[in-house]
């Protein structure tokens, strides 16, 4: 029978070894070495030695985690705060921008389409790499500096997409005046935009993984609760910056014949953007103190392998392994006698693990084909976890690309291709929205310490169901409202709800009390997973890579439908926000009904061990 890679991960052990163990063979033959590969491993080269068992010899790498401070913890996922400050600005300022240069409504989600896609290769294969970099400034941080300068790139692009455009031959005629499509402009945003995209997946990961490997176990909860918090810091400074509409007067020189007021805003939003990013990477690259990997430590089988081992491909349930074959460690780091005698490899067993590991690929065809591969071995409670993740995500993803284009154009009833009022109108319900986004984030970052006492209490699973539920009637209000302007307002389905004050209060508390239920969807789905596959032996790379197929799918469902959806119907966001109602409906129906009772007492945090 073929050898069996197991893993038995022991993170952040302070006087214990951590133990691998590799070939498993029937007949009593055990090929068992002993190995620190940890992600969060703090030893050094020099701390290899051999310790005897019986005939027979093997490495041992004794490990002393370091336990760092509260205030280390949260300096080192600053780069948090700044990637969110520039995300908050992509969601709230740049669907509208893009229908400014001349896009129509019903193709504006088709540059949301790029973030998918990236987001299942790319996130994969940088956590992926990112585990096996060996790297003298650590494993995580070179990813982290990457992508950051990526983003600033990016956000200078689209900034300046309307001036590069005109240089590169777009209309002359003022943009004031101007009401047609400026070709050039759209391209050099979109470019500028997917290069966002593939800039926030690079960093997203290794930020996450970081702080995983920085906290200890009883810092889990801590720091799950820092990043959250970073996070919804970013998140209120950006929809702050994109709700102000002075920067054009702060900064007139930014303005240009090809860059009026909107752009001018846009321009300098994301100029702060990039400064605050890059304040925020460099502190974090300061206090994040890595350990590099140990160059000669193999990458095995088992840190790529699907997430969980088929027990009739492998002809041996992980069980039982755990039972049959057990490893312990005394205080002088010897070995019990629990482990039979036999422990030498065999020749053509050892020759085969390296070669699997030399052919296991880490290029994006090989991530896919083991994100497919892993998909058949996932724990049968996954399963439902995935559909719940799915029909999840196709509720909240219309909400993301049309929230303010919703307030410019159906609360404020405004128009980015209209006559100048009609502009003044929209970009004040643009920066309406941001607003509410910002009292969304607020929300979110207030909700996001009460998870882990709701779960507790109630369970995760009801606690999923319920923050879908919520997610429903929040997007069943939109319709709600919109009935009741229909009775004061006769005009087509761009001008469904009013301006009235009342209109416009209702618009924002539905903003801001939907923070509650995505504090839940940013938390619950992953500690959900984290649980269901933590004995499955999968890497973390590939973890996420298989929870984000649920996120990525239905984002490429919304990006290439939502805009001729919408336009089915005439026009206007509701039939998008109609169709995210019945989504999370049928998600908050499921996940009562089939995801898997997890103990709520032993529930813990873990959204950001992801990545």
């Amino acid at each position: 029978m073929d050898s069996l890679s197991i893993r038995v991960p022991y993170r952040n052990l302070k006087k214990e070894v951590e133990v691998e163990m590799v070939g498993v063979e029937e007949q009593n033959h055990h090929s068992i070495q002993l190995d620190n590969s940890s992600p969060s491993s703090a030893s050094s080269p020099n701390s290899a030695s051999q310790i005897p068992n019986g005939d027979s010899g093997f490495p041992v790498r004794s490990k002393t985690a370091k336990h760092y401070s509260l205030i280390t913890l949260i300096l080192s996922c600053t780069v948090a705060a700044g990637v969110q400050f520039g995300w908050a600005l992509q969601l709230s300022l740049l669907t509208p921008y893009i229908q400014t240069l001349g896009i129509e409504h019903a193709f504006s989600s088709f540059i949301w389409l790029c973030g998918p896609i990236t987001g299942l290769v790319v996130q994969p294969c940088v956590g992926i790499w990112s585990d096996k970099s060996t790297s003298k400034f650590g494993r995580r941080r070179p990813f982290i500096l990457a992508g950051s300068v990526m983003i600033s790139v990016a956000v200078i692009i689209i900034g300046f997409s309307a001036d590069i455009g005109y240089i590169l031959g777009d209309t002359k005629e003022h943009c004031s005046t101007f009401k047609g499509t400026r070709t050039r402009a759209a391209f050099v945003f979109v470019i500028g935009f997917w290069l966002l995209d593939l800039a926030n997946n690079t960093v997203q990961g290794p930020a996450r993984a970081l702080l995983a490997d920085l906290s200890g176990p009883d810092q889990r909860n801590s720091a799950n609760a820092v990043f959250c918090s970073w996070m919804a810091v970013g998140n209120i400074l950006g929809f702050s910056a994109g709700a102000s509409g002075s920067w054009n007067r702060w900064f007139p020189f930014l303005m240009s014949r090809a860059c009026c007021e909107a752009c001018g805003n846009l321009k300098a939003a994301f100029l702060v953007a990039v400064v605050f990013l890059t304040l925020c990477t460099l502190v974090t690259l300061y206090f994040a103190k890595e350990v590099p990997l140990i160059t000669n430590q193999s990458h095995r089988l088992s840190d790529s392998a699907p997430l969980l081992d088929d027990p009739q491909q492998n002809g041996l349930e992980l069980s039982k392994s755990k039972s049959e074959v057990s490893i312990l460690s005394n205080s002088n780091g010897d070995i019990n006698k629990g482990i039979e005698q036999n422990v030498n490899p065999k020749p053509g067993i050892a020759n085969s693990i390296e070669d699997q590991n030399e052919s296991l690929g880490d290029g994006p065809g090989a991530v896919l084909v083991n994100l497919l591969t892993s998909l058949r071995h996932l724990p049968p409670g996954m399963h439902s976890v995935l559909v719940v993740m799915a029909l999840t995500w196709l509720s909240w993803f219309p909400f993301f690309l049309f929230d303010t284009d919703w307030m410019g154009r159906e609360v404020y009833h405004g128009d980015p291709k209209g006559n100048s009022d009609e502009v003044k109108l929209y970009d004040q319900g643009v920066r309406e929205g941001a607003f509410g986004l910002l009292l969304n984030s607020v929300v979110l970052g207030i909700s996001s310490f009460l998870i882990e006492p709701m779960c507790q209490r109630m369970g995760p699973r009801l606690v999923w169901a319920m923050s879908n539920f919520i997610v429903f009637a929040s997007m069943a209000v939109t319709a709600i409202i919109s009935l009741i302007s229909i009775g004061e307002y006769s005009g087509g389905i761009e001008h469904v709800i009013g301006a009235s004050l009342s209109i416009r209060i209702a618009a924002l508390i539905v903003f801001a009390f939907l923070g509650f239920p995505l504090a839940i969807t940013y938390s619950v789905s992953f500690s959900v997973t984290a649980e269901l596959t933590a004995d499955s032996g999968g890497g973390q790379g590939l973890a996420i890579g298989v929870l984000n197929l649920a996120i990525v799918i239905p984002q490429m469902v919304i990006s290439l439908g939502a805009g001729p959806w919408d336009a089915l119907f005439g026009g206007g966001n509701i039939p998008a926000f109609a169709l995210a109602s019945v989504c999370a409906l049928a998600a908050g129906v499921i996940a009562t009904l089939k995801l898997p009772n997890l103990s709520s007492s032993s529930f813990k945090s873990s959204g950001f061990h992801f990545g």
